[in-house]
């Protein structure tokens, strides 16, 4: 019975098996642990606890190391088996502990996964709402595209508020949508259009309404009550009204809008727009929407602008046109002027250089005959004053290049001390007359020769000291010229005069001061314009000043200068004061050659005997008047009357063939051009020159055309004849304008 009630249990060995078994598994699942660790920690690449793992590893190791020992213990073993076994177990129990003790470190981070975890849950949320708000705004920019397109379509401001307020109805599904207008006088608001009235009338809002400051002074879109005035543009109805809200609409550019009382013109001013949501709705403004009306409310103001811009700009076409028109017709008139002025300058140059010419050449003959010294001092008086008058004809008539500024000075050298000695003579008979004196001081510094254009300066000093002498009763005349330092170059009334000294040019500074009637401050200015005088001296001196200051004030500007007047009232005389710029001889860009200047008593007038001359002058006093000087000069001439007799008597023995080319009308460039088509080769070409009363560039160029070898600018005296034909023996043409 006893035997019967013992308990089954397996023996000593078969636990023994059991247990052998089991250590054997569990090395091989601790020693299979830590590939799976090191496979986990080579594949995470951004795992923060790797050495923790290391460590937790090499427990496991040691575990499964004890449990494998363990297997040796089962049978009878050596004491090394249990000395093994003890060290393993050591270990296992070090490692553990360790393990144990950087877990509690450990274990707060792992808890911290939990918070970052919730961290990224609300940044995804965040994300979603970013991603909302950003589909909501392509939503909004792609109606905004919409919308500008449709605007911008057209530039009729009609069309497009027509086409603003459907659209924006449509989109928005809104109830209604108006915009109001300043009106002309800008104290009210006028209901301009709506979506379902084009043409809305009687409903006006002063513009100082409260509700209207409060969206003109801001930058958005806000909401306003239904019950204010500017929402009240719809039929009332049982219904709750919707949400209102209104925008401003900037007046960028508004002229002559012509919907009903709209202004002309509006700079700092607004427009108002309304848009209202359906009644009895629960819909309300979403803030895209609201910036979808922001957006369409500036593209509305940029479209109406354009609009605005294109109807003054096809005005402004309107009017270019009548003005075109009108310009044109009065540039034909103009131009009719024109052709009719130099048609009398062309008729009135020849007209008066022809008697000059016969004065001129005549006095010059007159000169080298046998006269007494009161006869010679005349002669050279009246030659000296017709050589100025002929310049000062010559001026007159090509007063329209100093107008338009194609005049051109003629540089060269010139005796400078000279100049004013000649011009103190030429001014002292005159002044005689009226038994005024007449003074000139030249200081000590001034240079003896400069260069520049002597004609024009001498012109210049005389229209000066002219004035000074014909203003004066009683006293005299003072000419001071010395060389201007830079404190005096500067005119405080004229700052636009900004003189710069150099090595190569020095600064003239003429003053004439006279005892005459002197001048009123305010006429000052007066004086350098054409045929004006002061008031004072119209009765007077009923011949005025005419054209010698304002053609003086052109050429002192061409000289680099600069001319006034001071006076310090009526009675009390007057100064007048120019500066110009002069080279030096030697230093000056502008001089071509050396300057030698021409001593009377060594000097000897050449002649030409047996040079045999054509003349040809259709002009029976011109055509005496030169062949008088060439026959004075030595030379057999011919003078014929016309192009084809000169053409005909021209042979081989003839060299040099005088054409007048100043008779209006007459092409007497096609003379020349068949003298050489009758003489074509080199050696038997004869020396044609030019005989004109006009110099200017288009008589160059045509002389130039048709191979003539000089130009002379008529009068002539026997100097200058003496000159050009020299020139010619020498050279074989002239150099310049004679």
């Amino acid at each position: 019975m006893d035997c019967c009630m013992e308990p089954q249990w397996p023996a000593d060995e078969l636990l023994m098996k059991y247990q052998y078994i089991s250590d054997f598994f569990i090395a091989l699942a601790y020693f299979s642990i830590p590939l799976e660790l090191i496979y986990f920690v080579k594949k995470s690449a951004v795992f923060p606890y790797r050495w923790v793992l290391v460590q937790f590893g090499a427990f496991i190791v040691l575990c499964g190391a004890t449990h494998l020992i363990n297997l040796w213990t089962f049978t009878m073993h050596t004491r090394t088996v249990a000395i093994v076994m003890t060290a393993a177990k050591v270990l296992t129990a070090a490692v553990s502990c360790a393990t144990a003790l950087m877990l509690v470190h450990i274990i707060p981070d792992l808890l911290s996964v939990k918070t970052r975890e919730l961290f990224l849950k609300n940044k995804a949320a965040e994300l979603d709402r970013e991603m909302g708000l950003i589909r909501s705004q392509e939503e909004t920019g792609r109606h905004v595209r919409m919308l500008t397109h449709e605007i911008r379509s057209t530039l009729d401001r009609h069309t497009i508020l027509k086409t603003t307020f459907v659209e924006l109805g449509r989109t928005l599904a809104l109830e209604e949508c108006a915009l109001w207008m300043p009106t002309r006088t800008g104290l009210e608001l006028q209901l301009s259009y709506t979506l379902h009235h084009q043409n809305p009338v009687g409903f006006t809002v002063p513009i100082q309404h409260p509700v209207i400051n409060q969206v003109f002074n801001a930058n958005r879109a806000i909401k306003i009550s239904p019950n204010s005035p500017v929402a009240r543009f719809r039929r009332a109805g049982k219904h709750m009204p919707g949400e209102v809200v209104a925008v401003r609409v900037p007046l960028l550019h508004l002229s002559n809008f012509q919907i009903h009382d709209w202004p002309e013109l509006s700079t700092k001013r607004y427009a108002l727009m309304v848009l209202m949501l359906p009644s009895d709705s629960a819909r309300q403004w979403r803030v895209h929407e609201l910036e979808l009306v922001e957006v369409v409310a500036d593209q509305v103001a940029v479209a109406l602008s354009h609009a605005a811009i294109l109807e003054e700009s096809m005005r402004a076409r309107d009017q270019l046109m009548e003005q075109n028109v009108a310009l044109d017709l009065a540039r034909r008139e103009a131009e009719t002027a024109v052709r009719a002025r130099n048609d009398f300058l062309a008729v009135m140059n020849h007209e008066m250089r022809t008697p000059m010419h016969a004065i001129i050449a005549l006095s010059s003959l007159l000169q080298e005959t046998e006269l007494t010294p009161e006869q010679r001092l005349m002669v050279e008086t009246i030659l000296k004053s017709s050589n100025l008058l002929a310049t000062l004809i010559n001026d007159v008539l090509d007063l329209s290049r100093l107008e338009d500024g194609s005049l051109q000075l003629e540089t060269g050298n010139f005796n400078l001390h000279a100049l004013f000695r000649e011009a103190l003579n030429l001014i002292k008979p005159i002044a005689s007359v009226k038994k005024l004196y007449v003074t000139l001081s030249l200081s000590s510094d001034l240079p003896e020769f400069a260069v520049g254009d002597e004609k024009r300066l001498m012109q210049v000093l005389l229209n000066v000291v002219g004035n000074a002498v014909k203003f004066s009763k009683e006293g005299g005349v003072s000419i001071s010229a010395f060389l201007a330092k830079s404190d005096a170059l500067r005119d405080p009334r004229a700052p636009e005069f900004f003189p710069v000294l150099s090595e190569n040019h020095f600064y003239l500074r003429v003053q004439v001061k006279d005892t005459g009637l002197g001048i009123s401050p305010q006429d000052i200015p007066k004086l350098f314009r054409k045929f004006v005088q002061s008031q004072p001296l119209a009765g007077k001196n009923s011949d005025g000043s005419g054209l010698g200051l304002a053609i003086s004030k052109r050429f002192v500007n061409l000289m680099d200068g600069h001319i006034w007047i001071e006076s310090e009232g009526i009675g009390k005389g007057s100064t007048a004061i120019f500066i110009v710029k002069l080279g030096i001889p030697g230093r000056s860009d502008e001089i071509k050659y050396s300057f030698v200047p021409k001593s009377p008593e060594t000097y000897v007038k050449p002649i030409f005997p047996g040079l045999k001359v054509v003349v040809m002058d259709e002009n029976s006093v011109g055509r005496m008047v030169t062949k008088g000087l060439l026959a004075h000069l030595g030379c057999d001439v011919l003078a014929v009357g016309s192009g084809d007799e000169c053409v005909k008597a021209i042979t081989y023995e003839q060299k040099v063939v005088f054409l007048d080319i100043s008779i209006p009308g007459a092409d007497h460039f096609e003379v020349a051009k068949r003298i050489r088509e009758k003489f074509p080769k080199r050696h038997e070409r004869q020396l044609i020159i030019a005989l004109t009363g006009n110099n200017d560039k288009l008589t160059k160029e045509n002389c130039l055309r048709v191979g003539v070898d000089g130009v002379v600018l008529k009068p002539v005296s026997v100097n200058k004849m003496r000159t050009v034909l020299s020139e010619l023996i020498e050279h074989g043409f002239l150099f310049e304008s004679q």
